[in-house]
């Protein structure tokens, strides 16, 4: 599988494509206005203790508090008869120092842990933890011991002291000592200038602050299948080449600046798939499709077979539907990075065999993904269950909002709906005031409905209150609006 990163670089904001075999599969966005805190380190001050939650709200210098629950703030791995109360590990008005774990997303504060870790190109220091592991995703166990060797002997070459521990990345399957000994050095450097301003710092205030969008993706994404990194801003490809000559030297050659007549993003459609990407309705090639519908408690996922007849019998054809939607479906997640629960309706499979390939074909697909996913086998209704962890918004919540109209329903009421309510205002306004006449003032398609459908129910209401009601058009009122105005 070959794969790029392009980079589209603004004053006002960062976008990062990364296609694989000329397929957007993931995009990120980054406001300059609204940038992402996940990673960045705070010293913050505790607002409120909630002992009936087990959690704290930390004001770290954002518009809303973060939260922190109780398990955040005791040693990793606290056995569960040893736990104690919020109470007894903070107070009101107490600093503390703590890292982003989520964006605040919605309504909903940040999420915070005072396990504090610094990321580089190989390794995660964790500088309270005196273990060292191994990513579960580099699955050879030959590698896996190899890398645990190569970081007891990388800590042993180094002059700063170690105290804490390190988790080697994916990124460093195959990497030399020379390379694990310089990526320790440097995250113990860091680590070194973050203890000082951990004391020096007033609360609240940020004490480190992660790499920005084009450097943590080629941080966090560069694979040896990433074959180009792509970058349209001058400026900014020579600080990437600066970052990947001191940290990353094998990318630098694969780095060029695009200086092409078409926007970077136009290369593989990437726009046009940044919007397909918003709607609900997903199209597969056979000629089925997907639903989306991401909710505040969960995101359901509807499998359908849509125009796809098949060539053979019905079960053939939900197979192969299944099967293309679970590699579509994998595919959504990441580009519109949809987080927590997430149900998938795919279509009945009577063969347990086809339920089983179905069910593979969607690991597979997600063991691709850079988030952390958990599937589960097919309930008794027939739904596949997932789980990816949410560490930001969604596409869609960064550059969507709710409409102004349904807010954030989906759905208006219609016309006729809209009518009825305004004859049951009247009823209740004529009882409480009896004003001499009434003006409706509604939007076109209300107004146009009570002049023409409405008519004799307007004329019926007119004589029954013994009063005359005007209708006035609003251009500026959504379908919903409307007000009764008495004379």
């Amino acid at each position: 599988m070959s794969g790029e990163v392009l980079i589209n670089l603004t004053p006002m904001e960062t976008r990062v494509a990364v296609v694989e075999n000329g397929v957007l599969q993931e995009a990120f966005i980054e406001r300059a206005r609204r940038r992402g805190i996940v990673g960045n380190i705070y010293k913050g001050k505790v607002v409120r203790v909630l002992p009936g939650m087990q959690a704290a709200f930390v004001d770290i210098g954002l518009d809303r508090a973060a939260f922190i629950h109780a398990h955040e703030v005791m040693p990793p791995g606290t056995p569960a008869d040893e736990q104690v109360s919020i109470a007894q590990l903070l107070h009101e008005g107490q600093s503390l120092v703590v890292q982003v774990t989520k964006d605040p997303i919605g309504s909903k504060g940040a999420r915070l842990t005072t396990h504090l870790s610094v990321p580089s190109r190989y390794l995660v220091y964790m500088p309270d933890s005196p273990h060292n592991g191994v990513s579960q995703r580099i699955e050879d166990e030959g590698e896996r011991e190899r890398l645990r060797d190569l970081v007891e002997a990388a800590q042993a070459e180094q002059t700063l002291e170690v105290t804490g521990g390190f988790i080697v990345r994916t990124a460093a399957e195959g990497v030399s000592l020379e390379e694990m000994v310089g990526d320790m050095h440097f995250l113990l450097r860091l680590w070194r200038k973050v203890s000082e301003r951990k004391i020096s710092a007033p609360a609240p205030s940020v004490i480190y602050d992660d790499l920005p969008l084009f450097m943590r993706t080629l941080r966090d994404v560069m694979r040896d299948d990433i074959e180009k990194v792509r970058i349209d801003s001058r400026e900014n490809y020579v600080k990437l080449v600066e970052f990947a000559e001191e940290f990353m030297p094998s990318a630098v050659e694969r780095i060029e600046h695009y200086a092409g007549e078409r926007p970077i993003f136009d290369l593989f459609s990437v726009e046009d798939e940044i919007q397909k990407a918003l709607g609900r309705k997903v199209q597969l090639k056979s000629g089925g499709y997907l639903v989306i519908d991401p909710t505040e408690a969960m995101t359901t996922i509807d499998v359908n077979t849509g125009g796809f007849v098949g060539h053979r019998n019905l079960e053939e054809t939900i197979f192969k539907t299944n099967l293309e939607a679970a590699t579509a479906i994998a595919r959504q997640l990441r580009l519109r990075n949809l987080g927590g629960i997430i149900i998938i309706d795919f279509i009945d499979m009577e063969d347990p065999e086809h339920q089983r390939q179905v069910l593979r074909v969607l690991e597979k697909a997600l063991e691709r993904d850079h988030a952390k996913t958990k599937c589960t086998g097919v309930t008794e209704l027939g739904l596949v269950q997932v789980t990816r962890k949410r560490t930001r918004e969604s596409l869609e919540q960064t550059l969507c909002e709710a409409c102004p109209a349904c807010q954030g329903r989906g759905t208006l009421k219609t016309p006729e709906s809209v009518c009825y309510e305004i004859f049951r205002e009247i009823l209740r306004e004529e009882r409480a005031y009896s004003a001499e006449t009434y003006t409706v003032l509604a939007s076109q398609s209300v107004v146009d409905r009570l002049l023409d459908e409405e008519s004799a129910a307007v004329a019926d209401l007119e004589e029954f209150i013994g009063k005359t009601i005007r209708f006035q058009v609003e251009s500026h009122y959504s379908q919903e609006q409307y007000d009764i105005v008495l004379m």
